[in-house]
């Protein structure tokens, strides 16, 4: 769970497109290799095992980690990482990048060499599409530009899943589950254990205290975000205001230092920028 969405935030009206929600009822292997089972129905998945439960991956101190909603793999050397996205941003495919080449990293610490590299999926369960051409379910793998009849055969796939979607061709039991994150109720036998597990799940106080106090923390870093954000206007009002008196750049530097409490680095970045 790369970020946690908090679009609904009463725990009560949480639905499966929320993807705290859906990485807790993933823990389920059942319902995991299910789901596995309707997106990649050539794959012959016969049973998951985890790794790790609600795998959080952060190579470097300073590095953004990643925590993945549902990780798991079927013991035949393919791994998966399965996220719902509840927001659709122009950015997300460059996050699957992101997901993908941390996971590379983490199974290549794990004493692998890169020729060994398991084969990947990255899959994003989307509430809406895009691309904008409407599809269910869009897939990619690097293919030469010059010749779309050579793989590069890397071992990585993305999908991207699309719940608004109307045109391509998928399995009415994919179709049942996209219709239930878009907010159905197809009847569908797999559609109603998740409904019934989405269920048992909004009873775990456990899960419940751990969602509010991840909805806490992400409010008071969108608090302190606005704030930071108003402090750098007025650092570079205040810039902008000592241009305009036509004063010299080191008395400017010593200004900002004294008046926004900054180091002389910090000063001179400011009014860099500022140019």
């Amino acid at each position: 769970m790369g970020n946690t969405e908090t679009k609904q935030t009463k725990w009560e009206e949480l639905s499966i497109s929320n993807d705290f929600l859906f990485g807790k009822v993933m823990q389920d292997a059942e319902l995991c290799k299910e789901l596995l089972r309707r997106i990649l129905p050539d794959l012959d998945i016969d049973h998951v095992e985890y790794p790790e439960l609600q795998k959080t991956i952060k190579e470097d101190f300073d590095a953004k980690g990643v925590r993945l909603d549902a990780y798991v793999n079927d013991g035949k050397g393919t791994v998966y990482d399965i996220e719902m996205q509840a927001g659709t941003s122009e950015y997300l495919p460059r996050r699957t990048r992101y997901y993908q080449g941390m996971i590379d990293l983490q199974l290549v610490d794990k004493g692998q060499d890169y020729d060994t590299l398991n084969n990947s999926y990255i899959i994003f369960i989307c509430l809406s599409d895009l691309f904008g051409k409407k599809r269910y379910m869009y897939t990619f793998e690097n293919v030469c530009k010059e010749d779309s009849e050579v793989m590069l055969n890397d071992g990585a796939k993305k999908i991207f899943l699309n719940a608004d979607g109307k045109n391509g061709t998928v399995s009415k039991e994919l179709k049942a589950f996209l219709d239930y994150v878009a907010g159905k109720q197809p009847e569908d036998i797999f559609v109603k254990k998740l409904d019934e597990a989405v269920g048992r799940a909004k009873k775990n106080r456990e899960w419940r205290h751990e969602y509010m106090t991840l909805l806490m923390r992400d409010r008071e870093n969108q608090k302190i975000g606005k704030e930071i954000g108003k402090e750098i206007g007025k650092i570079f009002g205040a810039v902008s205001v000592y241009r305009d008196l036509h004063l010299p750049d080191e008395e400017i530097i010593t200004k900002l230092q004294t008046k926004f409490s900054l180091t002389d680095e910090q000063a001179r970045a400011y009014l860099e920028e500022a140019e």
